[in-house]
């Protein structure tokens, strides 16, 4: 059935609230309860897409934890540390990594308020040796009770609501798209809007068509492909 004006609305309204600056990097975070808590925490605090390092031959799954959430943040899979972390930085993110060094400091003494990603490692072992190396700063969060840490799934929430509380109190949490370039902004909401017309664009090798202001798509498509918008 046709989109409504009033779910593109929503959507719209949603991605102008998303940040591509802020994200995780999840290394071998493999139960389907933990990665869905993540992902809905990412949607949550307004994180455009995260990043995964999956152990070989174990793709990410999800439960009904994750309310549906991988649909709005983006999970890219790497097949280790290394390339994602190095390719964050090259964006110009500064790296976070959970981690009991001696150089670790407590996460309230950090800036997140510019491009921040922060690493959490699997839930029994924390973060490899290779990962925890090449962080910009490794932080902790202080436990007052008999446990040295929190649920892998937990600490992420208790980050990214960190960083999004000092976003907000700097004035620079985006609430009109600001947190995207314009073209990453349309690409982002045309997929939203209509996954099945965005995939076949891409099988063609081509541009999303342009919308409306009522999110109406504003070009001829194929018939088959209309009747499944």
């Amino acid at each position: 059935m046709p989109l409504l004006p009033r779910r593109f609305h929503r959507l719209r309204a949603v991605l102008d609230r998303r940040m591509a600056d802020l994200t995780v990097v999840l290394e071998h975070v493999e139960k389907p309860h933990n990665l869905s808590a993540i992902l809905r925490s990412c949607d949550a605090v307004g994180v455009l897409e995260a990043h995964v390092v999956s152990l070989k031959g174990r793709p990410p799954t999800f439960n009904s934890t994750a309310q549906g959430s991988q649909k709005w943040v983006r999970l890219r899979d790497h097949p280790e540390p290394g390339a994602a972390l190095r390719n964050l930085r090259e964006q110009g993110f500064q790296l976070y990594g959970t981690h009991l060094g001696r150089d670790a400091v407590d996460y309230r003494q950090c800036d997140f308020t510019g491009p921040t990603a922060f690493l959490l490692g699997a839930e029994k072992w924390g973060l490899s040796e290779e990962a925890a190396g090449l962080v910009d700063r490794q932080l902790f969060i202080p436990m007052r009770g008999m446990v040295q840490s929190l649920n892998v799934s937990v600490a992420a929430a208790t980050l990214l609501f960190e960083a999004l509380r000092q976003r907000e109190l700097a004035g620079v949490a985006p609430s009109r798209g600001e947190g995207l370039a314009a073209e990453r902004h349309r690409q982002v909401l045309f997929e939203w809007a209509y996954p099945e017309v965005a995939a076949w664009c891409r099988e063609q090798g081509r541009g999303y068509p342009d919308l409306s202001a009522e999110g109406e798509i504003l070009e001829d498509l194929p018939r088959q492909l209309r009747l499944r918008c």
